[in-house]
């Protein structure tokens, strides 16, 4: 009996120290990167960037820099309901003759969601740019001739060269329903939460993952701009705070670029 009490004992000191000592907060930036094996296709224009946003949300900013076509859509395993819009993650390939084994780092934009997307382990439908970003110079056609293609991907930190973080307002938002795009989250790159303050308010309001990379706030009542947001981020929970980056005046559709990033 005396042995399993100081068993017992033993075990219970090892959880408690390994519980001091482990981060209160997990961040990406300081874990060894891990290579996963997955399948990749390309879909759109070979020098596309794919869909036209995807399911993210993202519209034609997906061709623009900083995402500049470097995107993909991602399959269920990954994708999570559209929480992961935004996560980037490195790729690269080293089976194909074309591969140059150099990775490419990319951001999810978009969702497939069926076929090999759905029955894969993980799958990345990478844009035709992104795709062909992993072939030797010169090689790009060959590869993205090549089909379905074995890729090695790890989760990896968002760089969007110093871009803050901007709020493309939803062309459904109203004096009584607010809804934006949030877009360029350096660090994770995926969101835990989003909360809204009115003017001359000292109270966060939740808001909701609608879809994709779209938040959304429906009070039952209108709402006084300018707005400031508050933002928690996914892995580090790190907050930021956009102070009134949603001016008086503003109008569904427009985009309002904070002076905040992660990085």
């Amino acid at each position: 009996m005396a042995r399993t009490h100081l068993f017992l004992f033993c075990l219970l000191t090892f959880f408690t120290l390994s519980s001091a000592t482990r981060p209160r907060h997990f961040n990406i930036s300081t874990v060894a990167t891990h290579w996963s094996t997955a399948s990749a296709t390309w879909y759109g224009s070979p020098d596309g960037a794919g869909s036209d946003g995807g399911s993210c949300g993202y519209g034609n900013a997906v061709s623009q820099a900083p995402f500049s076509s470097m995107v993909t859509g991602i399959g269920p395993s990954l994708y999570h309901a559209g929480r992961e819009c935004g996560a980037c993650y490195e790729v690269k390939c080293t089976n194909d003759p074309s591969c140059s084994r150099k990775p490419v780092r990319v951001v999810i934009t978009d969702f497939c969601p069926g076929g090999v997307c759905a029955s894969d382990h993980a799958h990345f439908d990478l844009s035709g740019t992104a795709f062909g970003a992993m072939a030797k110079p010169g090689q790009e056609k060959h590869l993205r001739d090549a089909g379905v293609l074995k890729i090695r991907f790890a989760r990896v930190e968002c760089d969007y060269s110093r871009t803050n973080i901007m709020f493309h307002v939803d062309q459904g938002s109203n004096p009584n329903y607010f809804a934006t795009v949030i877009e360029f989250e350096e660090g994770d790159g995926d969101l835990a939460g989003v909360s809204l303050k009115e003017k001359n308010s000292n109270k966060w309001l939740k808001m909701v993952q609608s879809w994709g990379a779209v938040w959304k706030i429906d009070p039952g009542r209108e709402l006084h701009p300018p707005f400031s947001l508050r933002l928690i981020s996914q892995y580090s929970e790190k907050i930021l705070v956009a102070k009134d980056v949603i001016p008086s005046g503003w109008t569904p559709g427009a985009t309002y670029r904070s002076m905040v990033n992660y990085l």
